[in-house]
């Protein structure tokens, strides 16, 4: 039985959590039995389970219920217009699939609420180590029921640095510099990492899908952490996401223009 250990929370937030771990009993439960798992692919060549498509019913139904006129926004199904079109959830059921196709432990469910174009809560639940990491606007970042914060490592031969999405055959300096490299499979839980300091650092150089990120974007602020540009500058938007960490790092490498 999934249960998460939480403070006191905002009605958003408790909506929020209880559509993740509703939607990640079905997850786990055909994670325990995968040589039953019916697999698919999308229109653009990456893999979607039934596993997937549950979870996103699931999601559905809960946000939707509990606030009928916001929009919503899924990897796995088509928008919903709300009659409220100053907040959307941003969803992705299950990041990480072709981790969770392989029995690999390395997965999430991904919720954040975007208000006029600002991501103001998020959640990044992880039901294999039953981590929910969650943060509201203006109320820090969480990890059930501790505060977290990001790395305070400012020298750069101490990195442990996530790669995201990024292109194998664009020229990257980074690569030739150090080695303490991790490529999780899962960027919403890379950036959970990030915000929690268990990562110093997360950079990608493709642009990422807006559920992909969403959650994360918020859970790093939230931390004390940035998400810039790869010159160093503030984001306007998700398509822009290059780097996410503390301050001092994002500014050394990108002087140094590393990636």
């Amino acid at each position: 039985m999934i249960s998460v250990k939480l403070p006191p929370q905002s009605s958003v937030m408790t909506v929020m959590v209880r559509a993740a771990i509703k939607a990640s009993k079905g997850l786990l439960r055909d994670f325990a039995e995968l040589e039953n798992l019916q697999v698919s692919v999308k229109s653009n060549k990456l893999f979607v389970t039934s596993a997937d498509l549950r979870a996103d019913k699931i999601l559905r139904e809960e946000l939707m219920h509990a606030r009928p006129t916001y929009s919503l926004l899924s990897e796995e199904s088509s928008e919903i217009v709300g009659e409220d079109p100053s907040f959307r959830w941003i969803v992705d059921p299950l990041d990480g699939t072709v981790n969770y196709m392989h029995g690999y432990p390395h997965w999430a469910t991904s919720i954040a609420l975007e208000k006029n174009g600002e991501i103001v809560a998020a959640v990044t639940y992880d039901p294999v180590k039953n981590e929910m990491f969650w943060a509201e606007k203006g109320c820090g970042s969480h990890v059930n029921d501790k505060k977290i914060r990001v790395s305070g490592k400012r020298n750069l031969s101490e990195m442990l640095v996530s790669m995201g999405s990024f292109n194998p055959n664009e020229p990257n300096k980074l690569f030739h510099l150090y080695n303490s490299f991790r490529r999780s499979g899962s960027m919403t839980l890379d950036l959970a990492y990030v915000a929690a300091g268990r990562m110093d650092l997360m950079f990608s150089t493709i642009v990422p899908n807006i559920w992909d990120v969403a959650a994360g974007i918020l859970l790093v602020k939230e931390a004390g952490g940035i998400v810039a540009t790869r010159d160093g500058s503030s984001i306007r938007n998700h398509s822009e996401i290059s780097i996410a960490g503390n301050i001092d790092l994002i500014q050394t490498t990108s002087k140094m223009n590393l990636f």
